[in-house]
């Protein structure tokens, strides 16, 4: 592979046999029970083929098709546990690499961007990736000024495979949509559609890292690497090291686990209060789990690593109050109130007539992690969330069904749901109420006048 897949119709032919090949391995598993196989058997047979393949597939695409998969992954915690054994190696594999660009094509886009004489702005730059992503990969290297950085270089051809793949997705999106449960995959595939332009844009990236890092330079809980050079295709930060958080999922104590879970909550929701800016790429890949500095090397002194901005949310006052009020008000249960807030928001369309205790009794479980003064985040809580939500029969599929979600909040809605994810595929106690408490307007209760 010379470089991205670009061709529209060679991104599209790999895309449309997808559907093709899930069918196929229906026949197939058909074809093993006729034969004497347990259901049981064949069905997590044919779920382990089917992972195996879609994200071969989307990891070989890179562009849309991946992201489309790293977004994914990240609710991974949702899927029945029989169903979520065989995909979860394969989902996670998406959160931190896929092949890559050859290095000859490395080094023109660097001659190009930085000019024939790019060597000399770099002590080393090491050929190899030390990450590749959905449209760039990263290089480490040390820069003239003797520090160890960061070089993201885009692939040749990203935008139009972005476009070319999220397009062909959406075409068959009824089949994607069962690898989530309770998720309308169709929003997500628009939405990142509306985003393509800003996330190739490196400039504004470099802008919102560089907010994030100047007002998180002296936090002890977050790092956020400086920018060090940025042209077009090519953005160079410092170099950041840490235990990736898909490791920290994958093996990591429990004292780790929650001590990442606790600082992922803080900055989703203090980010926004701090710089008007909210990080939208919460897939483990793009944080990591540092050790403390100095004498202390406890587990509370564990900061946590931000990468890759190239997808936020602009808000400059921070997450709407209107969250926080909502929030406090359906955790004191009142309903009326809540309903009354969910209608002048635009949740609740002025056609749609509902029951506010219907609604609340709706909302109740979602939002108990932000009752309890510490909540475990699980994968079984996931689980059961999803699966009331996504029943034809339950009273929950039914009203959730007639709420609207206004396009102001979409971006902010997947980031949470994303977050909660992965949260739960972390296992983490955390306590959500404090970081609530602390950075989201309109929870606490207003001082009397």
């Amino acid at each position: 592979m010379s470089d991205l897949p670009r061709k529209a119709v060679t991104r599209t032919v790999k895309l449309a046999a997808l559907p093709l090949g899930f069918a196929g391995r229906a026949t197939w598993g058909l074809g093993k029970r006729i034969g004497g196989r347990s259901a049981e058997v064949v069905a997590r047979e044919l779920q382990q083929r089917t992972a195996e393949q879609l994200f071969k597939v989307l990891g070989e695409l890179k562009g849309g098709a991946m992201k489309f998969g790293q977004a994914l992954s990240v609710f991974e915690s949702a899927l029945p546990e029989e169903v979520a054994g065989p995909y979860r190696a394969t989902l996670t594999k998406l959160q931190d690499a896929a092949p890559p660009m050859p290095t000859r094509a490395v080094h023109a886009a660097l001659e190009e961007r930085l000019g024939s004489e790019w060597r000399e702005l770099f002590l080393e730059f090491e050929d190899k990736p030390a990450a590749a992503a959905s449209i760039g990969q990263v290089h480490r290297a040390v820069w003239h000024d003797g520090r160890e950085v960061a070089v993201k270089v885009q692939y040749p051809g990203a935008g139009e495979a972005l476009l070319s793949d999220l397009t062909q997705l959406s075409r068959f999106v009824r089949l994607l949509g069962p690898l989530v449960p309770g998720m309308d995959v169709k929003p997500l595939i628009a939405e990142m559609r509306d985003r393509v332009a800003e996330e190739l844009d490196y400039a504004l990236e470099a802008e919102a890292q560089q907010a994030h890092a100047e007002e998180f330079s002296n936090d002890p809980d977050v790092v956020v690497p400086a920018v060090v050079h940025q042209s077009e295709q090519i953005l160079v930060t410092e170099w950041m090291d840490g235990v990736p958080l898909a490791e920290v999922i994958a093996d990591g104590t429990e004292a780790q686990r929650d001590r990442a879970g606790q600082l992922l909550a803080r900055f989703l929701f203090s980010g926004p209060a701090r710089t008007g800016l909210l990080h939208a790429d919460p897939h483990p890949g793009n944080f990591r789990l540092l050790p403390g500095t100095g004498a202390d090397e406890g587990p509370e002194a564990w900061r946590l690593g931000v990468l890759d901005f190239g997808t936020v949310d602009r808000l400059p006052g921070g997450l709407p109050e209107t969250i926080g009020t909502c929030l406090r008000m359906a955790l004191a249960g009142e309903a009326e109130a809540v309903y009354g807030t969910l209608r002048t928001e635009g949740f609740v369309k002025e056609s749609v007539e509902l029951d506010p205790d219907a609604v609340l009794e709706y909302l109740l479980p979602i939002i108990e992690p932000a009752e309890a003064d510490a909540f475990d985040f699980t994968r079984g809580w996931m689980r059961a969330q999803a699966a009331r939500i996504a029943d034809p029969r339950s009273p929950a599929h039914q009203l959730g069904k007639q709420l609207n979600l206004p396009p102001s909040y979409l971006l902010i809605h997947r980031v949470t749901l994303s977050t909660i994810g992965v949260l739960c595929q972390l296992n983490a106690t955390v306590r959500l109420r404090d970081e609530l408490t602390e950075w989201l307007p309109g929870f606490e209760e207003p001082p009397s006048p």
